[in-house]
């Protein structure tokens, strides 16, 4: 007869990370590839970064989901998963299915970047928090030791400061309890402010400084988009906590046109 244990819960190194001060550093996959996830974890990057907001799979898609997260496991990487929208439902959605990091999209009020941290808590601000307790894979389908205590502890929701709205709002944002780290966006940033693409307009730098110091200030880990390594350890060194080095298809261009420059076509 079996006598099977129970499940263990992993840490979440990313969240252990920020907790400790370090820096983490990630790769965006825009291809959604399970492999190319897993390959990551043996390069040994932080992160790998899944955009749902701008492509990807359904993120109600159960199925390819856990495929991702899969690979993920095996090599011990930790998904930073980005949602579509704010909707709590779809955060316990996220959590239910076994990830660990979410973040947010084109938050503008305190309110409801409380909803959504609030659901992804058993417990929150000495009251109860929003999550379902089920037996979803996040609990090893009710297997895990400790579940509930292990989830608030080790979950990270975070949100993108994207809009003109949400500087306007940043210090109650960032007086949320619980809030895990603030990702700027400095693209959509741009367009909000009326300057789309040009992220190195005064005023699009500006907001971007005022997040990265009102942020550090409240002790909420700054995260961000690193262009270029001279760009990532500058970042690193103004407080910036986790940065995003590039993505898939970038680093796929890179290679692929510095093979053909370095083609030495023969006109023969």
């Amino acid at each position: 007869m079996s006598n099977k244990k129970r499940a263990s819960q992993p840490a979440n190194d990313l969240a252990s990370t920020l907790k400790d001060g370090g820096v983490a550093l990630g790769v965006l996959d825009n291809t959604y590839s399970p492999t190319l996830v897993e390959f990551y974890g043996e390069l040994g990057v932080d992160f790998v970064w899944l955009d749902l907001e701008h492509g990807g799979p359904n993120p109600w898609d159960a199925r390819q989901l856990e495929d991702l997260l899969r690979a993920a496991e095996r090599t011990d990487v930790e998904v930073l998963l980005r949602l579509p929208d704010t909707d709590p439902t779809l955060v316990r959605k996220a959590l239910d299915l076994g990830v660990r990091n979410v973040f947010l999209p084109r938050v503008e009020t305190a309110d409801e970047v409380r909803d959504a941290v609030r659901s992804a808590r058993f417990r929150y601000d000495d009251g109860p928090g929003d999550r379902g307790l089920a037996s979803p894979r996040a609990s090893r389908w009710g297997l895990a030791d400790e579940y509930i205590a292990t989830e608030d502890r080790e979950t990270l929701v975070g949100v993108t400061i994207e809009t003109e709205a949400s500087i306007e709002n940043l210090d109650d944002i960032l007086a949320v309890p619980d809030l895990g780290f603030v990702f700027i966006g400095p693209f959509d940033l741009s367009v909000s402010l009326g300057h789309p693409g040009e992220i190195d307009h005064p005023k699009v730098q500006d907001a971007v400084e005022t997040v990265r110091s009102k942020a550090v200030d409240a002790g909420v880990p700054v995260a961000g988009l690193g262009f270029g390594m001279d760009d990532v350890n500058q970042k690193a060194t103004n407080g910036y906590q986790m940065l995003n080095l590039g993505s898939t298809t970038g680093a796929l261009e890179q290679t692929v046109t510095g093979w053909f420059d370095a083609y030495e076509q023969n006109d023969s």
